[in-house]
C-alpha cells in the first residue's frame, strides 16, 4: 500500500501561502506584542492577535493564494473558521503547556505556537477549506464539463 499522494505539489501556492503567512504572522505577532504591552495576559493577547490576523489571512488567501474565490459562501467561511480554531487550539496548547511547565515564558513562546499554527492551517486550507480551488479539482471540473484546462 502506497502512502504517497497522487496530488501534484503546487510550488506557487506554497510560496503564496508562505508570503501571506509571513505577512499575517508579522501582523499578528505585532498585535500580540501591543496587547501584551497594554497589560493583557498571554491568552487574551494571543487571541486578539490571531483574530486580527484571521481577517487579513482570509482576504489574502481566498483571493490570491487559492486562485480567487469568486463566491464567499457561509460554508467557506465556516470551514475557514473551523480550520483556524483547530490550528489555534494547537497553538494555544503549546503556549499554555510551555508556560505551565516552566519551559518558556513570555513573547518567545508565541513564535513556536505560530510555527505549529501555520503548518496546520496550510494543510487544512489546501485539503479542506479551499480544496475546490486546487489544480486537481479545477482539472477534474473541466474534464467533467468537457472543457479544456484553463491556462
Amino acid at each position: 500500500m502506497s502512502t504517497r499522494s497522487n496530488r501534484p505539489f503546487d510550488y506557487l501556492q506554497i510560496v503564496r501561502f508562505g508570503s501571506v503567512g509571513v505577512l499575517n504572522s508579522a501582523f499578528g505577532y505585532t498585535v500580540i506584542l501591543i496587547a501584551l504591552w497594554l497589560g493583557n495576559g498571554d491568552v487574551v493577547s494571543n487571541l486578539i492577535g490571531y483574530i486580527a490576523g484571521l481577517v487579513l489571512s482570509f482576504a489574502l488567501n481566498s483571493q490570491w493564494t487559492f486562485g480567487g474565490t469568486k463566491n464567499v459562501s457561509a460554508s467557506l467561511v465556516a470551514r475557514y473558521a473551523g480550520t483556524f480554531l483547530v490550528a489555534y487550539a494547537v497553538n494555544l496548547g503549546i503556549v499554555l503547556t510551555a508556560r505551565s511547565t516552566g519551559l518558556m515564558n513570555g513573547p518567545m513562546i508565541h513564535l513556536l505556537g505560530i510555527c505549529a499554527y501555520t503548518i496546520l492551517f496550510y494543510l487544512g486550507s489546501v485539503y479542506f477549506v479551499f480544496a475546490e480551488n486546487t489544480q486537481v479539482s479545477i482539472k477534474n471540473r473541466h474534464a467533467i464539463n468537457g472543457q479544456s484546462e484553463p491556462r
